[in-house]
């Protein structure tokens, strides 16, 4: 079988989108994310049906107000890093103080899915829910401590 890679992340808002300090990240929030449906690697990521963030759908984390959520599925680890850390999208990641508050939980996840597997909010969030209670292991795992889709620990730094 042959898999891809998905993720999770989750930020709280420090303001409504609709708020004069969250208009840099909201002006950015669709140009950024066409620009990672068009980097290589990437496959799916989960949106509206209008196709915007899926900050906007209904979630399971009834706790959290204000939530952004970004779920996505690539090819590979290696397009995902460059995605986040050498594009574009690397400029939210570093000023991400700006426009979001710390939580309380683990933030991020990846686990590996079958190719054609569509994750769900639910989904993910049972990959946050897991590595909050286990850590990383080849069911839901961090770049702090990577496992290939076969359940082999890699160190990925």
């Amino acid at each position: 079988m042959t898999y891809h890679l998905a993720q999770i992340n989750i930020a709280r808002f420090k303001a409504p989108l609709e708020d004069h300090r969250m208009k840099e990240f909201v002006d950015f929030l669709e140009p950024v994310n066409r620009f990672a449906e068009e980097s290589k690697g990437f496959v799916w990521r989960l949106k509206d049906d209008d196709g915007r963030a899926a900050s906007y759908i209904k979630n399971p984390f009834d706790d959290e107000e204000l939530l952004a959520i970004n779920m996505s599925v690539w090819t590979d680890v290696g397009n995902f890093k460059k995605f986040v850390y050498q594009s574009a999208h690397s400029y939210f990641l570093k000023n991400q103080k700006k426009w979001f508050t710390p939580i309380e939980r683990p933030r991020f996840a990846m686990w590996w899915v079958p190719v054609g597997h569509k994750p769900t909010m639910t989904e993910g969030k049972a990959k946050l829910d897991h590595i909050e209670k286990n850590g990383n292991s080849q069911h839901a795992f961090t770049f702090q401590q990577f496992y290939d889709a076969h359940g082999n620990a890699i160190n990925s730094k």
